[in-house]
């Protein structure tokens, strides 16, 4: 997005709340990404839209997503999953000073497996929201889809990785291979059979999957 338009929109944006402030100092001082307040503003106008019930997030990181995603929804409940232990500990934590522990239940684990478990479980979401390992976005998608109710939908982040995907000669040695795979996973996302998706240029890229 230009970045005069980008500025634009980042000061008709509201102040921040106390809480909200703190969270984003302290993914600032640990070198946590969480989402840009563009991309997490468009995620909450889409959770109030859709109202889930149940929300299932894969990458939980401090749990700043978590949160904002209540906030938008605050009779909603939220499952969330982290595999970092440190991040995982940061999460817990500032759920619990939140005291939103009763609302949002955070899984200590490797998504890969988690998914499964929760499947055999016979669990159930109205919504899902992927922001974890981009090399890994098809196979969480994947996992998840099953989960996923009629109607439901699938949110994926960081979709268009800075731009890289967009460069047609890119070949940076450090990020070659996840542009390849953000590419190869944003095709077969457009022409899912069960799916009708928009990708968007906000933020980093978001995918909104529909399930029909």
């Amino acid at each position: 997005m230009d970045e005069n338009i980008t500025k634009y929109l980042l000061d008709l944006v509201p102040e921040d709340k106390e809480w909200i402030k703190d969270l984003k100092k302290q993914a600032e001082a640990d070198r946590v990404p969480i989402m840009d307040t563009i991309g997490i503003e468009f995620l909450l106008q889409l959770i109030r839209l859709h109202k889930p019930n149940r929300i299932l997030e894969i990458g939980t990181a401090i749990g700043y997503s978590a949160l904002r995603m209540l906030e938008a929804n605050p009779e909603g409940e939220i499952v969330t999953i982290e595999k970092d232990d440190n991040r995982y500990n940061q999460a817990i934590e500032n759920i619990n000073k939140r005291n939103k522990h009763t609302n949002i239940q955070v899984i200590h684990g490797d998504a890969l497996e988690e998914l499964e478990k929760l499947l055999n479980q016979g669990e159930k979401f109205n919504c899902i929201f992927i922001d974890a390992a981009k090399g890994q976005y098809q196979r969480f998608f994947e996992l998840s889809s099953p989960l996923l109710q009629d109607n439901g939908i699938i949110i994926t982040d960081n979709v268009l990785f800075r731009g890289y995907v967009a460069e047609p000669n890119f070949d940076h040695p450090r990020y070659k291979k996840m542009v390849e795979k953000i590419r190869s996973y944003n095709a077969w996302l457009m022409n899912h059979p069960d799916y009708t998706t928009t990708i968007l240029p906000i933020g980093d890229g978001v995918a909104v999957s529909y399930k029909v």
